[in-house]
């Protein structure tokens, strides 16, 4: 398969029932780091190591005075950050990195346990009355 030649389907996590998942739980959020004129710096990776640690999806807004492109930048802050880009929507990425104990999106250790069986709907419920 040839490489893709957009950049914006370059940098982009594979397709997926995942990728899915996040854009969704992503259009929501707000963006809390934010790329100014400086362009892609240590404080802004670190910044956005911390958003991801605490949140795991993140909305990162690249400012129109970044010298470097939004595709380049977005991709950078992933490659540093180590984590992946599930959207880029304009000049707004969304980052995703799973969190290392309590994943939300994707199957993990914390969530090796299935959730307790629910009642059939209508099934009737068991008489407080003894």
């Amino acid at each position: 398969m040839p490489a893709p030649t957009s950049p914006k389907k370059k940098s982009l996590m594979p397709t997926g029932p995942l990728r899915r998942k996040l854009r969704a739980a992503g259009h929501h959020l707000h963006a809390i780091v934010q790329v100014g004129k400086e362009g892609v710096t240590d404080a802004v990776v670190r910044q956005l190591n911390q958003a991801l640690y605490d949140h795991e999806l993140v909305k990162v807004k690249i400012g129109t005075e970044s010298p470097e492109d939004r595709f380049e930048a977005a991709e950078r802050l992933a490659l540093e950050s180590e984590a992946q880009l599930a959207q880029i929507l304009g000049r707004t990425a969304l980052v995703y990195k799973k969190h290392p104990e309590k994943p939300r999106f994707e199957p993990g250790p914390a969530r090796a346990q299935e959730p307790p069986a629910r009642p059939a709907r209508g099934a009737k419920k068991p008489s407080r009355r003894a």
